[in-house]
């Protein structure tokens, strides 16, 4: 049985030729040369959005004035919520999630 994790943890035969090349210093022995790796390939990447990234992107902006207003009247408590259009707005909601 092996652990999975361990596969991580295992050194390639570079790494491995590399630390005994000083062990064979201490004994009087010529170190050989480590083998050179070779050289990475280039990856691309590629970033693909989905459909509902793709969306959100053509969405209009926020408008940041009208937001702190909004957040104003809050706090001064002059903000009038129209019940009925709350009610509405849930009702859509979850029409949408629904279907």
């Amino acid at each position: 049985m092996t652990n999975p994790i361990t596969q991580w943890n295992r050194m390639s035969s570079a790494d491995a030729i590399e630390r005994k090349l000083p062990e064979r210093a201490d004994r009087g022995e010529p170190a050989a040369e480590a083998p050179k790796a070779a050289p990475p390939v280039p990856m691309t990447d590629r970033l693909e959005l989905s459909a509902v990234a793709q969306q959100t992107a053509q969405e209009p902006e926020i408008d940041r004035a009208k937001v702190e207003a909004i957040k104003q009247a809050l706090a001064e408590g002059k903000y009038v919520v129209d019940h009925q259009k709350a009610a509405e707005a849930f009702l859509n909601l979850e029409q949408m999630i629904k279907s």
